[in-house]
């Protein structure tokens, strides 16, 4: 059993969940591409290859479930919902590349909710997301050797 196996099996546990073959092959899924979110739509293809009778909803709700447990992150996509792997249990940031997708952990400064609270009187600022796009040295590379 793989350590992301291991991980959401404890954590399922936890939250009073069942670990089941069907969350076991939507974990594989999502470890297949760990450096890349998968589209959401993708997930549900391939999900329902395995399994047809399992339901649009079943597939979601679980993801959320999965979110829920910090076991996935999720953004918007151009065509839906993005979803990948949790990288890493601390606070992070990302860069995105345009071309391959493929993420990459950044560190960001300190972030100093006070200033930005100051502006907002009455307000309660409980978070934030910040990721940078471009293109990855890699495709930047091979765009390089095409002109």
């Amino acid at each position: 059993m793989d350590d992301i196996d291991l991980r959401a099996k404890r954590l399922l546990k936890a939250a009073g969940l069942r670990w089941t073959k069907q969350r076991q092959s939507l974990l594989h899924i999502l470890n297949s591409s760990l450096d890349r979110y998968l589209d959401i739509t993708e997930i549900d293809h391939q999900m329902r290859q395995q399994y047809p009778k399992m339901s649009h909803n079943t597939i979601y709700r679980n993801l959320k479930e999965f979110k829920d447990l910090k076991l996935v992150e999720m953004r918007p996509g151009e065509n839906g919902l993005m979803v990948k792997l949790e990288c890493d249990q601390h606070h992070h940031h990302h860069f995105i590349c345009q071309n391959c997708g493929r993420v990459q952990e950044i560190t960001m400064p300190h972030f100093d909710y006070a200033e930005y609270q100051q502006q907002l009187p009455g307000a309660k600022i409980t978070g934030h997301s910040f990721e940078l796009y471009g293109y990855c040295a890699q495709c930047q590379r091979k765009m390089a050797a095409k002109s």
